[in-house]
């Protein structure tokens, strides 16, 4: 019934002077000539060369509104960021992805499968779709754990060549790191025990203790709302965490008075722990993409072709993995999760 999955340990993670001048010219020449890649593409959103894809990338960032639609459109063709992780020998020929460990449902490991725990979720399931496509072998990944505040400097470092861990597209974030279009939609959400007095993201949460996870939109919205005199004006802050969930072990312990993280999430930790529950609407409305480098043009192109065939499938994709993981948790409905029709980024 399930998706192939890995099992995988994780690790980690004069004539001189002119001589000169002309080099000068040579390099500068150089740096702004586009490299042209074609893709036979009709509708104009095809590649304009790296140069050109990764100018609108850095303008789309600055001018940020729509975050979600700040993507490049759909090809499945290859590139050297791909001819780089198949050209990785032996064992190490495998598609490295940035994951959770700990978000039930998500990206977990189940503590009931026994010494040998696989991880297994809604992210996994994509993750092995896109190893599938770009190597042949659903199983051909290598997991690492990567906390929340450590997805975007894991990417900059290279340590991975991708995250895929509930991670919510935003304008911030397209300044350091290149997106897919949007997989799933989810909105934050308050999570707190069922007996609390807190009623949702209102006056109700004046003097309460909030956890979120440092890096997280969650906080970062919190911090803004903040500053700007709203709902969260007298709460908490202070208390932030590596991994989302040590915010419901902290709850659970009574260290903090409501959880703020987006309602998927905030939905799967409902589920494994009958003593809390979400309180109130989501606030927000976000959308989860996986984030690859900023110059990983032909990848960014061909994870958003497979999010097309995902989602069109309809034996193994986007709904056969919401039923599997999600919906006895957030319940049957799936179309309140699931995103728009993408929108791309199209050549000036």
């Amino acid at each position: 019934m399930r998706a192939r999955r890995l099992r995988t340990g994780l690790r980690g993670w004069g004539g001189v002077g002119a001589m000169a001048f002309a080099c000068a010219l040579a390099v500068l020449f150089a740096l702004l000539l586009p490299v042209v890649r074609s893709h036979g593409e009709s509708d104009g959103a095809g590649t304009g060369g790296q140069g050109a894809a990764q100018g609108h990338q850095a303008r789309a960032a600055e001018e940020c509104t729509d975050p979600e639609k700040q993507t490049l459109s759909p090809d499945g063709a290859d590139g050297p960021t791909i001819d780089a992780i198949r050209a990785r020998e032996g064992a190490k020929r495998k598609l490295i992805v940035g994951v959770d460990q700990n978000s039930y449902r998500w990206g977990y490991r189940d503590p009931n499968s026994g010494g040998d725990a696989q991880l297994e979720g809604f992210d996994i399931d994509l993750v092995h779709r896109i190893a599938e496509d770009i190597l042949g072998d659903p199983d051909a990944v290598q997991f690492k754990a990567i906390p929340t505040d450590q997805r975007v400097p894991a990417i900059q470092d290279g340590r991975v060549d991708m995250v895929v861990r509930t991670m919510t597209v935003n304008c911030d974030r397209l300044a350091d790191v290149a997106f897919s279009s949007p997989y799933f939609r989810t909105g934050q959400q308050l999570l707190a025990p069922k007996s609390s007095d807190i009623t949702g993201y209102d006056d109700t949460l004046s003097g309460k203790r909030i956890c979120t996870a440092a890096g997280s939109t969650a906080l970062s919205t919190l911090k803004q709302d903040q500053a700007d005199g709203g709902a969260a004006a007298g709460a908490d802050l202070g208390t932030t965490v590596p991994n989302q969930l040590d915010c419901l072990v902290r709850l659970q312990l009574g260290e903090v008075d409501a959880v703020v993280t987006d309602g998927a999430l905030a939905a799967s930790q409902a589920a494994q722990d009958p003593t809390v529950e979400l309180k109130g609407d989501p606030f927000t409305t976000e959308y989860y993409g996986v984030a690859m480098k900023k110059d990983a043009d032909d990848l960014v192109r061909r994870v958003n072709q497979i999010l097309v065939e995902w989602r069109a499938d309809k034996s193994r994709g986007w709904q056969h993995s919401y039923e599997v993981w999600l919906s006895p948790a957030m319940g049957d409905d799936s179309r309140k999760s699931e995103p728009p029709a993408p929108q791309y980024l199209r050549r000036s």
